[in-house]
């Protein structure tokens, strides 16, 4: 089974197939699902329908077997309860016959691990002290809040290409699900593209 994503970015191409697995490996440990990011592109060609049907007919060719298709994007200022059944409707129509899966990160990818900062207290030199802000979807700016002087010991302030990986691979999965309601959703679409692709080689 198999993973192609459509993201915006550089720091997502690393970060999300390591994420994904993550995610996966909680729903079955015995499960192998391959990750890939087949499109990484600026966010404002991602929600261009044109564009969008582009990026997902380059991810579905690329796809080998059974297979599925995930778009994420960050909000920023729109809302996720309207950009993600768009892009969900348009990606699902270009290509009804794959599971298709879109995520708005809330407002940012980092708002997820801003949710779970405690579990990355000590992590890449981020300090000790380092606390959950009470809404970390609410945060404008989830990067420059990571990037604070206050956070890190050394005068490396956080960059999505040096840490979003590595963030990934260790921040706790269930702080992020009860404090980010779009890092839940990521976890119950993935899910959800599981479930199908299991279905679909029965």
């Amino acid at each position: 089974m198999e993973i192609a994503c459509i993201v915006e970015g550089e720091g997502e191409k690393q970060a999300l197939p390591l994420l994904i697995r993550r995610i996966v490996a909680e729903i079955d440990p015995s499960l192998f699902v391959r990750v890939s990011v087949a499109v990484a592109w600026p966010k404002s060609r991602i929600v261009k329908r044109d564009r969008l049907n582009q990026a997902v007919d380059i991810a579905a060719r690329g796809l080998t077997g059974p297979g599925a298709l995930l778009i994420l994007v960050d909000a920023d200022d729109d809302c996720p309860a309207d950009l993600g059944p768009r892009l969900l409707r348009w990606a699902s129509l270009a290509r009804s016959d794959l599971p298709v899966a879109a995520v708005v990160a809330n407002r940012e990818y980092e708002a997820w691990f801003l949710a779970a900062a405690e579990s990355l207290r000590g992590h890449r030199e981020l300090v000790d002290e380092i606390e959950a802000p009470s809404d970390p979807e609410g945060v404008a700016g989830a990067k420059e809040s990571l990037s604070l002087s206050r956070h890190f010991r050394a005068r490396q302030p956080y960059s999505p290409t040096r840490h979003q990986a590595s963030f990934s691979a260790v921040f706790d999965l269930e702080l992020a699900r009860r404090r980010a309601p779009s890092f839940e959703k990521l976890c119950r679409d993935v899910r959800r593209l599981v479930d199908a692709m299991r279905a679909g080689e029965g």
